[in-house]
């Protein structure tokens, strides 16, 4: 052959020889192609007289690779390869945009609305990276961060506040049967109070129950703010935490506010971006990301 396309042998054939070849079975290539075994074994004859060579020895239950056939597969594969990378290669891929965020914000905010964002935009692919450590833009390779703070962030980078910190106690309902909600601080000590590592428990008690008021306390303590939000959905304790966070939770019946008014956090949450970062796919998550927060 000169390479022409012309010249090139049935493509089926050689398909039905490749599949073949792979289950050293025409029944399986069969199963696999979804033609019937005799198409196959029809097909491969076909390029076996094409060929002018004999590419299997006939088995009574099994196929053979004759010499000729071990040396055609090797490249027929990697054709075969070769096309489907190219085919792949044409088709769009979904952008990839990485979003670096706390654990607590990803699993309390972010997670459970992904399902919105992914039905309306199906062609960008979200990366979620959810850590402690202060993941870098250019290091990590991230494109919009969620930060816990106070602008400026740092040098060059955009900012956009996304809510407030406002801190409330929420417990399960299951907490309350039998008993009413913490109206002193006498009656709080009946409850554990569970411990997130931002500790805002001593501020929200002397705001609400006065600064003489230090009794007791029993609680448990966890690392991550999540943890005890999950906590006290299981009915182990009260918890201080972001109104935005428990929203959800609270809208359908797993945690009430057990303690009315709240407390300002020092500091609020920001979408951050490097200014120089600007695509079509960024400024798409911003604004969901906004809308997301604005509804209340």
């Amino acid at each position: 052959m000169n390479g022409s396309p012309s010249k090139l042998p049935s493509l089926n054939g050689l398909k039905a020889f490749e599949v073949a070849a792979r289950h050293r079975s025409f029944r399986l290539a069969a199963e696999e192609l979804r033609v019937t075994q005799g198409a196959v074994a029809q097909q491969v004859r076909g390029l076996e007289a094409e060929l002018g060579v004999k590419l299997f020895e006939r088995m009574p239950r099994t196929l053979a690779l004759t010499g000729e056939g071990r040396a055609y597969i090797a490249d027929i594969r990697r054709a075969f390869e070769i096309i489907a990378q190219a085919t792949g290669d044409l088709r769009p891929q979904p952008v990839r945009l990485t979003i670096s965020t706390t654990p607590t914000f990803a699993s309390k905010w972010l997670i459970p609305r992904l399902p919105d964002f992914t039905a309306r935009h199906p062609d960008l692919d979200l990366h979620i990276l959810a850590t402690e450590r202060m993941s870098g833009f250019q290091a990590d390779g991230v494109d919009l961060a969620v930060r816990y703070g106070r602008p400026p962030f740092g040098p060059g980078l955009a900012t956009e506040l996304l809510f407030e910190q406002e801190i409330i106690a929420v417990c399960s309902p299951a907490l309350l049967q039998d008993r009413k909600p913490p109206r002193t601080a006498e009656e709080l000590v009946d409850y554990a109070l569970l411990h997130d590592a931002h500790n805002s428990w001593p501020e929200f008690i002397d705001k609400h129950f006065g600064r003489a008021a230090h009794a007791s306390y029993k609680g448990i303590s966890f690392n991550q703010t999540s943890h005890a939000i999950e906590a006290a959905i299981a009915g182990q304790g009260i918890v201080l935490a972001n109104r935005d966070f428990v929203a959800r939770d609270t809208a359908e019946g797993r945690l009430t506010q057990v303690i009315q008014g709240s407390l300002s956090g020092p500091s609020d949450f920001y979408l951050v971006w490097p200014r120089y970062r600007k695509s079509a796919a960024l400024e798409t998550v911003i604004a969901w990301m906004r809308g997301e927060a604005s509804r209340k």
